[in-house]
């Protein structure tokens, strides 16, 4: 195959831009929520968020709206299933997460209801718009200048958050700034990679990197280049197979993590990166040590 046939189209040249944006940031991002065991919050933000997507489509109004509305219903669900302790906060984020995701289905079923459901499940990175690539454009450049600017703050809540306030740092501010930017990495990615498929954007590439490096900057900076090499893999796997391009993305982000932890299996003796609760590079708090 040709390695340029697929930037000569203007659909996969769109394409091949909306993973590299996407994947820089998210990589880089997910980082940090891997570090602060942020996984299964993000996993359930991403699948709450489907009503509001709906919601969006058949109003005809832009996805990215109704991926913020869907992110902010979904968060005030789960705040308030886990206000009762007789539940526990992840039965409760489970029964939520389960009912906006039986919402978002019910919605979409109806005979009103735009076609191609699987769009807004699974994603299409092939259907992106000039509008998408702008939004994952400012989510780039203001997400990771949020990240340079949290850089300390992050890493010192990550490696003692008790101690971290002596230091002048606010834990729970630094943990709300970095769900704020995981809402809205989901709110923009989701358009590429769909509800289910996003949470492998994040995740993934920490997966990949984690034990290979041995800072948290050098972590941040291989997982967004992973991130990015992943998704123009999985791009030209779709133009080769004739695969769906957003499956074939999330595939490769996953295929990369394999290949990471693998690598990791059989590494030679000693050559051991700082600890991290989910991801290398980053210290383990000292209450977990």
């Amino acid at each position: 195959m040709d390695l340029l046939e697929p930037l000569q189209s203007g659909i996969e040249r769109r394409a091949l831009l909306e993973v590299a944006l996407l994947g820089g940031f998210c990589g880089a991002l997910g980082y940090w929520i891997a570090s602060f065991r942020l996984s299964y919050p993000a996993e359930s933000l991403a699948h709450g968020l489907l009503p509001g997507l709906v919601v969006a489509a058949l109003a005809g109004v832009p996805l990215l709206i109704g991926g913020v509305a869907g992110v902010a219903a979904a968060a005030l669900a789960i705040a308030i299933a886990g206000r009762d302790p007789r539940i526990g906060s992840d039965t409760a984020t489970a029964v939520a997460v389960t009912g906006m995701l039986g919402l978002g289905g019910l919605l979409a079923l109806r005979p009103d209801a735009p076609a191609r459901l699987e769009e807004l499940l699974f994603g299409n990175p092939l259907g992106v718009t000039d509008g998408d690539l702008i939004a994952a454009a400012a989510l780039a450049l203001a997400g990771c200048a949020a990240l340079v600017a949290l850089h300390r703050p992050l890493a010192a809540v990550a490696l003692d958050g008790a101690g971290a306030g002596a230091l002048g740092v606010r834990p729970t501010l630094v943990r709300l700034a970095l769900l704020g930017l995981l809402a809205a990495a989901l709110a923009v990615a989701v358009q590429g990679l769909g509800s289910l498929l996003v949470l492998a954007v994040l995740v993934a590439p920490a997966v990949a990197v984690r034990g290979h490096v041995r800072s948290p900057g050098r972590a941040m900076v291989a997982a967004g280049a992973t991130a990015i090499a992943a998704g123009i893999v999985g791009i030209y796997a779709s133009h080769l197979l004739g695969t769906a391009a957003g499956a074939s993305v999330a595939l490769a982000l996953c295929l990369a993590a394999a290949i990471g932890a693998g690598s990791r299996s059989v590494a030679r003796p000693g050559r051991q990166a700082v600890a991290t609760g989910e991801s290398g590079g980053a210290p383990r708090s000292r209450a977990s040590q």
